[in-house]
C-alpha cells in the first residue's frame, strides 16, 4: 500500500446516512463495528512490524468505521494510534491536526477525561518533537491540571516528565531537575517502576556540572 495523506478533518466524518429503517441500520452498524474492529487490529499489526505507511492506512479506514457506527469513543481511539503513527514518521504536521482539529474534540465532547489527558500528552509530545516548546508546555501543563482534578497520578507523573524535557529543551536545566526530582518521588510513592528508565534517560541529557550541584 502507499502512504494516504491525512485528509482535512472534515473529511474524516462522513455524511449522516439515509436510515430506511429500524432493522437495517442496526445490521449496517454492526458491519461497521465489525469493519472497523478489523482495520484496527491490522492496523496494529502493521504498526507493531513497522509497516506505517499501512498502518496510516487501516487506521484512518478504522476511525471511518467507527464514526460511521457512531462509536465515538473507539473513533477518537484510533485517531490517536493514527496520530501516533505519522508522530514515528516525523509527520507532525498531520499527527498535530489529527488531535487537535479531531481527537481532542471528540473526547471533549464525550466528556472522557481519560481521552482528553491522552490527547494532551500526545500534543505536547508532538510539540515537543517539532520544537514548538511554548504549545507543548501549554499541553503537558493541561494534561497536569486535568490529572490533578481526577486524582491519576500516572497521567500526573507523565505530565511533570514531559515538563522537564521541555525545560531541558530550552536549557533550563535547573529547573529541570526539579521536575525530574518530583516526578521520581512521586513514582516511588507509588510504587510506579514504569517511569524509572525514562528519567534516568532525561536525567542523562543534563550538563553534569550543573547536575553535580543541585
Amino acid at each position: 500500500m502507499t502512504t494516504k495523506v491525512l485528509p482535512q478533518s472534515s473529511s474524516l466524518i462522513p455524511q449522516e446516512p439515509q436510515e430506511p429503517s429500524g432493522a437495517v441500520t442496526i445490521a449496517s452498524s454492526s458491519l461497521e463495528l465489525a469493519d472497523g474492529n478489523l482495520y484496527f487490529a491490522e492496523a496494529e499489526k502493521n504498526e507493531r512490524r513497522g509497516d506505517l505507511n499501512d498502518a496510516i492506512t487501516l487506521y484512518g479506514k478504522a476511525a471511518f468505521e467507527y464514526n460511521s457506527s457512531k462509536l465515538f469513543s473507539r473513533y477518537a481511539e484510533a485517531l490517536l494510534r493514527l496520530s501516533n503513527v505519522h508522530y514515528q514518521l516525523s509527520h507532525y504536521g498531520e499527527a498535530e491536526q489529527v488531535v487537535l482539529n479531531v481527537a481532542l474534540k471528540t473526547y471533549s465532547r464525550l466528556g472522557s477525561k481519560a481521552g482528553q489527558m491522552d490527547s494532551y500528552s500526545q500534543l505536547g509530545k508532538i510539540y515537543l518533537a517539532s520544537n514548538k516548546l511554548t504549545q507543548s508546555l501549554w499541553f503537558y501543563t493541561q494534561q497536569g491540571i486535568l490529572a490533578k482534578q481526577v486524582n491519576n497520578n500516572t497521567e500526573y507523573i507523565e505530565s511533570v516528565l514531559g515538563i522537564a524535557n521541555v525545560k531541558i529543551k530550552k536549557k533550563e536545566y535547573v529547573m529541570a531537575l526539579r521536575d525530574l526530582n518530583r516526578a521520581e518521588l512521586l513514582a516511588r510513592s507509588s510504587n510506579n517502576s514504569s517511569f524509572k528508565m525514562r528519567i534516568r534517560d532525561a536525567r542523562a541529557l543534563i550538563p553534569s556540572k550543573i547536575a553535580n550541584k543541585t
